[in-house]
């Protein structure tokens, strides 16, 4: 049986989840998600506006579980050196997500969005962080971010109520709402992250809205 598991997020910079290099990754925060003993791969996660970030019941973000990697792994393995965080760089490489790997038996924390500006490990992020275990991946995603759409009304059976819902709809409900996704929108990214506009960027239209 498909599950979607759904959450509201309260701040969106590109980080959990990042959407970034072509495919989407979510290896910090939400810990109780990412090791769920429930997911499976071909699972949706969907993520939601909040009454915080001033665009509740609206979509932030959907993927589908396509692979579900250690940190050792997801660090250790090439493809994915693009999702390391350089903090001096640009905001896509800021906010890398690879954050974590072991070294000598002890789960390092690098230098990123988690950490302190010093660089020290930040002891609240990092051990909710590592609590999570796994790093989810996927190339089929849609990231919205300020671009949110806001959810249809025969579609609000999606929206969550409280954090991480996934066990309260049937195969019926998420085909419902992956074909509103499929048919009306591109996969990829569709916006910057919402928290972006906190760096006063130039806006620039460079986003696809959806299908020609």
């Amino acid at each position: 049986m498909m599950k979607c598991f759904r959450y509201k997020l309260d701040h969106d910079y590109g980080f959990a989840p990042n959407p970034f290099w072509g495919i989407m990754t979510l290896a910090t925060c939400k810990a109780q998600l990412r090791h769920n003993k429930h997911l499976e791969l071909g699972d949706w996660i969907a993520g939601f506006g909040s009454v915080g970030m001033n665009n509740l019941n609206c979509l932030i973000y959907a993927m589908k579980v396509e692979q579900i990697l250690t940190f050792d792994e997801y660090w250790d393995n090439p493809k994915y050196d693009c999702k390391r965080p350089v903090v001096t760089g640009t905001l896509c490489q800021m906010y890398g997500d690879n954050v974590y790997h072991t070294v000598e038996g002890k789960v390092i924390q690098e230098h990123c969005a988690h950490s302190l500006d010093s660089g020290v490990p930040n002891m609240g992020h990092y051990d909710t962080d590592v609590s999570g275990e796994n790093v989810l991946l996927s190339k089929h995603f849609y990231y919205f971010g300020d671009h949110a759409p806001m959810i249809p009304k025969d579609l609000d059976f999606i929206l969550p109520w409280r954090n991480i819902q996934f066990h309260d709809l049937d195969d019926e409900q998420i085909e419902k709402f992956v074909s509103w996704l499929e048919s009306n929108y591109t996969v990829g990214i569709h916006g910057d992250p919402c928290n972006w506009k906190e760096f006063k960027l130039p806006k620039l239209d460079i986003y696809d809205d959806g299908i020609e």
